[in-house]
């Protein structure tokens, strides 16, 4: 008796097994297929250009003083 239940549980197990194989593949093929037949595109390294602009620092005119006065020496050094 112990023999026939337990080749009912193997055998339902290993038809539950193969049932499944064959769902995934069925459900799957098409995805497998292509994952197969995929080339993959060559890749060349980009290229970066890269522009940098700034303005450019205006002149100031030549009577105007923009800046702090020029500090004698001895306050540097203090």
């Amino acid at each position: 008796m112990f023999t026939i239940v337990a080749a009912t549980i193997f055998s339902a197990a290993f038809l539950l097994a193969v049932g499944t194989i064959a769902w995934m593949f069925a459900l799957y093929h098409q995805k497998m297929a292509a994952a197969l037949l995929f080339e993959p595109i060559p890749q060349t390294p980009p290229v970066y250009h890269i522009r940098i602009t700034r303005n450019r620092v205006r002149q100031p005119a030549r009577g105007a003083t923009l800046s702090a006065p020029a500090l004698p020496g001895s306050a540097l050094a203090a």
